[in-house]
């Protein structure tokens, strides 16, 4: 899904999940059910719910790690004005908190959310960014992408009240931690 003028979100959904079965899950972590529900399907909830153009990287047999992901993503929205990287594995994220990172996104070159003092997702890039990310492999992610960012005074940190910008599943006691 893509439209002009709105940032891309995109949702990287290709991990393996080692961390999550070394714990005992007989799962992969994003089919899991949390209060009913499959991991990823609260997250493209919330994705959906904000009306932004999404694209979802989840090929048969995964990727070489979260850096070739986050390529595959943005080269198959090469025309968007800039991306939301969202990892799959937030399912407590708010659909207000990613219409935050793409509203700020047009007037700041990368956009990184924090929730007391803590770096969270998703990151926005503008376009210009392009090259960056659409060079990523292996499981580089885009940590580099960012400090240079940071470095040329192209970041703000957007300050959000939604632990779950940093609330993830990694492993199975997350699950447990997180029912209500």
């Amino acid at each position: 899904m893509q439209a002009r003028g709105q940032p891309v979100i995109i949702i990287l959904a290709a991990g393996k999940g080692a961390r999550f079965l070394a714990s005992g899950a007989t799962t992969h972590k994003l089919d899991a059910l949390l209060n009913g529900k499959a991991v990823l399907q609260h997250v493209l909830d919330a994705v959906k719910a904000t009306g932004l153009p999404w694209h979802l990287v989840r090929p048969q047999g995964g990727t070489g790690g979260m850096g070739e992901s986050i390529a595959m993503g943005v080269r198959a929205t090469p025309d968007a004005p800039g991306w939301l990287i969202l990892p799959g594995d937030l399912p407590y994220i708010q659909p207000a908190s990613l219409l935050r990172v793409a509203q700020a996104l047009p007037e700041n070159p990368v956009v990184v959310p924090r929730y007391q003092q803590k770096q969270g997702h998703p990151v926005g890039f503008q376009q210009r960014y392009f090259a960056a990310l659409a060079g990523l492999c292996a499981d580089v992610g885009a940590k580099a992408v960012v400090r240079r960012a940071r470095e040329q005074g192209d970041v703000l940190e957007l300050t959000l009240e939604d632990v779950g910008v940093v609330k993830d599943v990694d492993v199975v006691e997350d699950l447990e931690s997180h029912k209500s």
